[in-house]
């Protein structure tokens, strides 16, 4: 039996690494009300060598393999000052799976997203969710039909957030 992600604890890792990212997909949807069920945790962060030192540190202990990758690499594996510039990470973790893109489709990079981003406090700690509207734009823009089932949810999702309550 496969353990259910634990995404709120890998949000925590994060936070905790001082990393700066923003929420997105299906994880950011669920966020924002979507019924949809997501299986990985996604994010926009700058990928520096700073933040990705931050991120080994951060999933260190939690053996992040790249799924991308035949033999599923670790993400250790490669020393930093060899690896080539990264532009996106997949990695499976024991918590988890998380993806961390540097663009996302139809909307732009992290500080695009910062800027128009929902800013969520749990718990003493903020993170930072991509907004109703670059979600919709993206899942349009991806036009899977997982993503524009999950569009039209969330273009429901808006209307009714904009919808005077009932007295």
């Amino acid at each position: 039996m496969e353990t259910p992600p634990l995404f709120d604890q890998l949000l925590d890792r994060l936070i905790d690494s001082q990393i700066e990212f923003v929420v997105i997909g299906g994880y950011a949807s669920m966020i924002h009300g979507s019924t949809y069920v997501t299986h990985d945790l996604d994010i926009c962060a700058v990928l520096t060598p700073e933040n990705v030192r931050r991120l080994r540190e951060a999933l260190g202990d939690l053996h992040p393999k790249h799924r991308m990758t035949p033999r599923k690499l670790s993400f250790l594996e490669i020393p930093q000052e060899d690896a080539p510039p990264l532009h996106n990470l997949y990695l499976n973790t024991d918590w988890g799976t998380i993806d961390i893109l540097t663009n996302v489709t139809g909307v732009g990079d992290m500080q695009r997203l910062k800027n128009t981003a929902t800013r969520i406090t749990d718990q003493g700690k903020s993170y930072y969710v991509m907004s109703l509207a670059d979600l919709i734009k993206s899942k349009e823009t991806l036009a899977r039909e997982k993503d524009l089932l999950v569009a039209k949810e969330l273009r429901a999702i808006a209307s009714a957030q904009q919808q005077p309550p009932n007295s």
